[in-house]
């Protein structure tokens, strides 16, 4: 059996070369026998190039590139056609048959695949965490946590966390009643991260007695009445004041718009 030697150039990670050629090889040796697949990645200019190029003629290898930058795939075909090294362009045919499709000129950057990917992991990871640290399960999260919601029953702490999430922020909210002194980790929270959620009286009450008929419970529940929901607000406004932080009013505010006012400010903090 003839060995062969495969040479994946990449100006990114090279996993798209790699796995294509590990596509093709198991077509014909699905164990990989007397195969060598090498892996060059992150190779951004022409001195890298020549090198390869060297090497890959002194090994009988062939080489298979994913390079984004016109100018360096040409390169690389030109210092392959002069060592008699075998190439193959894996991107910039399609590439081509895109630009024409698009009537669009390619970024020509490289690594964008890795990008949305990370931000997509970031995103999941925020998710997952917003929903580890929802309702106060677990008060270690406060101090892990890029955002700090603190508020009430019925105040949008857990879809507002969710919003906030899907913009890549890790959000732990804890809920406030008079009868449960708030965990001792709240205290040691940056007051800059953390938000005070609070609504009108009035808007509250409906909104606790539509939970109730909602639960198939009885709307004139202690929950619901106008006295409970008093000392539930004079708590929260002394813990607010016992913290420093900043109180937004979610009365007539959109999940979207309360969101808005928060990334406002945490990237103000940041900046």
């Amino acid at each position: 059996m003839k060995k062969l030697q495969v040479y994946v150039v990449s100006d990114s990670v090279g996993e798209t070369g790699e796995q294509v050629v590990k596509a093709v090889i198991t077509q014909f040796r699905p164990n990989f026998d007397n195969t060598i697949i090498r892996k060059f990645a992150h190779i951004n200019n022409k001195d890298h190039i020549d090198n390869i190029v060297e090497i890959a003629k002194a090994q009988d290898a062939m080489i298979v590139f994913t390079l984004v930058e016109e100018s360096m795939r040409l390169y690389m075909i030109e210092a392959c056609n002069q060592k008699g090294v075998k190439s193959y362009d894996l991107l910039g045919p399609m590439i081509s048959i895109f630009e024409k499709e698009t009537n669009q000129k390619p970024l020509q950057e490289p690594g964008l695949v890795h990008k949305l990917d990370d931000d997509y992991f970031r995103k999941i990871e925020a998710v997952e965490f917003a929903v580890k640290y929802d309702d106060g399960r677990d008060p270690r999260g406060l101090l892990l946590a890029d955002v700090v919601l603190i508020g009430v029953s019925r105040t949008s702490k857990t879809p507002l966390s969710q919003y906030l999430a899907h913009k890549r922020y890790k959000v732990a909210n804890v809920p406030l009643v008079p009868e449960i002194d708030p965990p001792e980790e709240l205290s040691q929270v940056n007051p800059k991260k953390c938000f005070g959620l609070v609504i009108s009286p009035e808007k509250l009450n409906m909104i606790r007695k539509e939970r109730l008929k909602a639960l198939g419970l009885n709307d004139d529940a202690n929950y619901a009445k106008h006295a409970r929901i008093e000392d539930e607000l004079k708590h929260f406004y002394k813990v607010v004041q016992q913290i420093g932080c900043d109180v937004i009013d979610v009365t007539n505010r959109a999940v979207e718009e309360t969101a808005n006012v928060i990334i406002h400010k945490i990237e103000q903090e940041r900046s």
